[in-house]
């Protein structure tokens, strides 16, 4: 795990936000594609979310879309396959927070994803954790990365944490 401290950022992509001069901290993490990955990602950013001013009641949802978001990664992008790593960056900014999750698995078409809320799918025992990460954060996106594999971004906007 790699974290890197707060500093002032000036890139030009910040400058195009609007956010020059803005204290950002990160940290990165890259763990092999097993379970238990996923309480090791959630308890370090956890820890992250707590340095960094995150109020309780923002963290307890950003945690439950963290650990959807690396569970699905490992089992579904990465197939459990321990050569795969699942890499997760989080920025936190003044007012925001991001969470990039990339797995190096095959790719993913969100719009394949059945509604867990429709009658159908009702009692079903899986497919509710694009449902939880959308409704804990304020925006959720996949994109397929040119090298392969798929990311992950949410955001939660964060009132003064």
């Amino acid at each position: 795990m790699s974290t890197h401290g707060p500093h002032e950022m000036a890139s030009p992509m910040l400058s195009v936000l609007g956010m020059t001069g803005v204290t950002v901290e990160q940290t990165e993490l890259k763990l092999p594609s097993r379970l238990v990955a996923v309480g090791e990602a959630a308890t370090a950013i956890a820890n992250f979310l707590n340095r960094t001013g995150v109020s309780e009641e923002a963290a307890f949802g950003i945690d439950m879309a963290v650990r959807e978001g690396i569970a699905n990664a490992v089992i579904h992008g990465n197939k459990l396959n321990e050569e795969k790593l699942v890499t997760i960056t989080v920025t936190r900014s003044a007012d925001s927070l991001e969470i990039i999750v990339r797995d190096q698995g095959s790719g993913f078409d969100a719009g394949a994803i059945s509604d867990p809320t429709a009658a159908e799918n009702i009692l079903k025992t899986s497919g509710r954790g694009i449902f939880f990460m959308r409704n804990f954060m304020d925006e959720v996106s996949w994109s397929v990365l040119p090298e392969g594999g798929t990311a992950l971004r949410m955001i939660k906007k964060l009132e003064n944490s």
